[in-house]
């Protein structure tokens, strides 16, 4: 079950929301707030999965407001404006929906939501698998085979080896939070690599399972900090 608040300072948008979620039976809207600070105290202490939350709030923007949490929360915007969109989607928003929002596209922001949160590693295994759900079933993919990660649009592709990649939707930010960091780096915006396949660095890219992956200015550092 999917835990959501919603956060708007119009009744009738907050009511909305609510009847479409009473309508589905994989998300419970927990709470809605016309008022920010109000809602990032009950996020203090009542975690939820997702916000629902108007972008033009007062006094300050939906995605300041965003920003500003130190929770790991995900994030719908909603809002009467198309302008927003690429800002909302700097911030890994899950979705943006343009008011007035339809139910089918309240479903299919809700099933997103939903698709990443079956990226989970179970506790017993943490440290040796990443359970992620693509093709329509769970897979355990054991951690030390798993060569790399790449980005395509809102899907990744897990290249594993002796066996066929995996594509499911998921963020790159998402998955590099469930691979332990001593094992992998992120290379470049479109890559995370393991440390154990790497077979060579040179200045502009990394050699993995004998393809040439390009190292991204922002993450040379990090890559310099492992390989000095």
């Amino acid at each position: 079950m999917i835990k959501a608040i919603a956060i708007d300072d119009e009744p009738l948008a907050l009511q909305v929301i609510q009847v479409y979620c009473d309508s589905l039976s994989n998300i419970s809207l927990e709470k809605t707030f016309s008022d920010l600070n109000k809602a990032k105290t009950f996020l203090n202490k009542f975690p939820v999965d997702v916000i629902f939350l108007d972008i033009e709030m007062p006094n300050k923007s939906g995605i300041d407001f965003y920003k500003s949490l130190n929770i790991d929360v995900k994030v719908i915007f909603t809002t009467a404006y198309e302008k927003y969109a690429i800002e909302g989607f700097n911030v890994d928003a899950i979705d943006y929906l343009l008011k007035p929002i339809s139910f089918e596209r309240f479903k299919k922001a809700v099933l997103r939501v939903q698709n990443f949160k079956a990226i989970t590693v179970d506790n017993f295994d943490a440290n040796t698998h990443l359970s992620i759900r693509a093709n329509y079933k769970l897979n355990r993919i054991p951690i030390d085979l798993i060569i790399y990660v790449e980005a395509m649009n809102d899907y990744v592709k897990i290249y594993i080896d002796g066996e066929r990649a995996i594509v499911a939707r998921a963020t790159m930010k998402n998955i590099l939070q469930e691979l332990p960091c001593l094992k992998f780096i992120r290379i470049h915006k479109s890559f995370i690599v393991s440390i154990n396949y790497i077979k060579n660095i040179s200045a502009i890219d990394v050699v993995i399972a004998d393809r040439s992956l390009p190292i991204g200015n922002s993450y040379k550092k990090d890559l310099d900090q492992l390989f000095p």
